[in-house]
């Protein structure tokens, strides 16, 4: 029985700080939605093209609609996101572009976002860059420097499949559930000070 007391106990504190879990969410995802904002708007007219061409885009309808869509919804959404303003409704549209990019851009990839053919998530595309990978490191060591090359880390392929786009929709979806935080988000205090003014 005291056992079932203190575990009730232990559970009223953390209550407390149950606001860190959606800001570190928060202050996780907002500066990887900002760059990916900023590098479309940076290259918009590159973005409207890869949008817009069918064979080697996305084969989206109305291009510069659906860029200015995205790059208004990364911007705007990941500047809210951080501060925990309206957190609820901007983690929708920007749940809607991860669902859009994992569907139109990833998903023929498979699950990896790197190559890693060690795997059992890892495919034809993953196998095979494997090879790649090899042959490219020995063309290194025989003709670059490879010591330099690789000191700020390995040489990898990316295979951009859909792993961290549905990781980030996973994210922003608790984000959604759970709100921006308590006493973390902008929306926490407005709440507090509706519920003081009733």
């Amino acid at each position: 029985m005291e056992i079932t007391k203190l575990y009730q106990k232990a559970l009223g504190w953390i209550t407390h700080i149950d606001g860190l879990a959606p800001l570190a969410l928060r202050i996780y995802l907002a500066p990887v939605l900002l760059q990916a904002g900023y590098n479309k708007y940076s290259h918009f007219s590159d973005t409207v093209a890869w949008f817009g061409n069918p064979d080697w885009g996305l084969g989206l309808p109305m291009p510069e609609v659906m860029a200015t869509l995205a790059v208004g919804t990364e911007l705007v959404g990941a500047s809210l996101l951080l501060i925990g303003l309206a957190t609820r409704l901007v983690a929708i549209p920007l749940m809607i572009t991860m669902l859009v990019a994992a569907f139109t851009v990833h998903i023929d990839k498979g699950w990896l976002a790197i190559a890693d053919g060690g795997s059992w998530l890892a495919n034809d595309n993953v196998i095979a860059a494997g090879d790649k990978l090899a042959r490219a490191k020995e063309i290194l060591q025989e003709h670059g420097n490879y010591d330099w090359l690789t000191s700020s880390g390995n040489f990898v392929i990316l295979n951009n499949g859909v792993e961290f786009a549905i990781t980030y929709f996973i994210m922003l979806f608790a984000i959604f559930t759970v709100g921006g935080g308590r006493y973390t988000s902008v929306d926490y205090f407005i709440a507090k000070k509706n519920s003081l003014v009733k």
